[in-house]
C-alpha cells in the first residue's frame, strides 16, 4: 500500500493558518480532494460561501483549471483580510462580504458551502447562484443509509430537500465514515 498523495501547497498554508488561529472545523482532506476533483470539471467562476481560513478555497483552486476564477466570501473582516494576504499571489479572490453578495459575481459553475450555512441561508438565493449545469456542493452531513434521511433521530429536512429537489440531479456521497457531502447539479 502506498502513502496518500501529498497535500497541495495552497492547502498546507490554509491549514497552517487554521491551526494557528485555533480553527478545527476546516474542510476535511476527504472533502477537499472531492472539491478539487469537482473543480477540475468546471469553467467560468466557482465560489465558496464562508471562507474561514481558506482551506475550501485552496482545495477548489488546486483542482480548478487555470482560467477558472475562484472567489470566496467571508463575513469576519479580520479573517477575510488575513486570507486575502495569504492568497495575494494565488489567483483566489477573497471578498469581505456576506455570502449573499456572491450573487453579484455569478452565475457560478460551482458553489461550495457547509450544511450549517445552507440551513440558515434562503434556499432560493442559493439556487439562484448557479445556472443550468451548475453544481452546488454542501458538506458536513452525517452519513445516513435510510430514507427519509435521519440525523440525531429526526428527519434531516435540509438533506431531504436537496436530494428531492426536482430542479437538481443530486447525490449524497460518503467521503469518510463520519461525514458525507451532497452534490446537486442544476438541470
Amino acid at each position: 500500500m502506498s502513502a496518500p498523495p501529498e497535500l497541495p501547497e495552497l492547502v498546507i498554508r490554509a491549514l497552517r493558518m487554521s491551526l494557528h488561529r485555533g480553527y478545527v472545523q476546516a474542510s476535511r482532506t476527504e472533502t477537499g480532494r472531492l472539491l478539487a476533483t469537482l473543480a477540475a470539471t468546471r469553467s467560468g467562476t466557482i465560489a465558496e460561501a464562508g471562507t474561514g481560513c481558506g482551506v475550501g478555497a485552496a482545495w477548489l483552486r488546486s483542482g480548478a483549471p487555470k482560467d477558472t476564477r475562484v472567489i470566496t466570501a467571508e463575513l469576519d473582516p479580520e479573517l477575510a483580510h488575513c486570507v486575502m494576504d495569504m492568497f495575494s499571489d494565488d489567483d483566489i479572490d477573497v471578498i469581505h462580504a456576506d455570502w449573499a453578495e456572491l450573487g453579484q459575481h455569478g452565475p457560478f459553475s460551482l458553489v461550495f458551502l457547509d450544511a450549517g450555512s445552507a440551513a440558515k441561508f434562503p434556499r432560493e438565493q442559493i439556487v439562484d447562484l448557479v445556472d443550468t449545469g451548475g453544481m452546488i456542493v454542501l458538506d458536513d452531513f452525517t452519513p445516513c443509509a435510510s430514507w427519509p434521511p435521519l440525523s440525531a433521530g429526526r428527519v434531516d429536512v435540509l438533506r431531504q430537500d436537496w436530494l428531492a429537489d426536482e430542479r437538481f440531479t443530486s447525490v449524497d456521497v460518503m467521503v469518510a465514515e463520519d461525514t458525507s457531502v451532497i452534490i446537486a447539479v442544476r438541470r
